[in-house]
């Protein structure tokens, strides 16, 4: 039950997914990953990284098709799935429950299923539709956790901001993790 599904939607921001499975793999933790087609393109421009390489940082691999994946069905469990980066086209999708992919469907079943939903919308600036969207799956439990790092930890390179956007991530999923300066320390 401590699969944790990580979905990558067409947004920018692909670093912060590529991060996360990173350090869960480092944890054992078992993921499972789904990549929207969108997503794949971003991987390779943002990465310069090949889909095949980038699927080897998960354990399981699922087209975003395939209804007949063990993840399609609420009967399989997961501790949790988060979607990083989320498009707000991905928002809506799961804001109204319109599960036309797998990653919608994955989203739906964290929902009727009461377990942790994490979202990490990657937009600027926000439109009253994006938060209101945002506000609804809120008021559901899900979290929403945009990649904003802080600042009060003297970041020096990329790595340290993506290391405190994908910290509050792993916290938010209740994983122990030290790769960011937390306040005070």
């Amino acid at each position: 039950m401590d699969e944790i599904i990580v979905c990558i939607t067409g947004a920018s921001g692909v670093i912060y997914s590529k991060r996360l499975l990173e350090v869960l793999k480092e944890e054992n933790i078992k993921t499972s990953l789904i990549i929207s087609n969108s997503a794949k393109k971003i991987i390779k421009h943002e990465l310069k990284m090949e889909i095949d390489e980038f699927k080897k940082l998960a354990d399981n691999y699922y087209e975003n098709d395939n209804f007949f994946s063990p993840v399609a069905s609420g009967s399989h469990k997961f501790k949790a799935a988060v979607v990083v980066p989320c498009s707000m086209k991905s928002l809506s999708s799961i804001a109204t429950g319109y599960s036309d992919n797998l990653i919608g469907r994955v989203c739906d079943i964290a929902l009727k299923e009461r377990r942790n939903l994490t979202i990490v919308p990657r937009e600027m600036p926000f439109s009253t539709i994006h938060l209101e969207n945002m506000a609804k799956l809120s008021h559901l439990g899900v979290s929403i956790i945009p990649p904003a790092p802080g600042f009060y930890n003297d970041p020096k390179t990329i790595d340290d901001l993506v290391n405190f956007v994908v910290g509050r991530i792993l916290d938010n999923l209740k994983i122990e993790n030290k790769i960011f300066k937390r306040w005070g320390e």
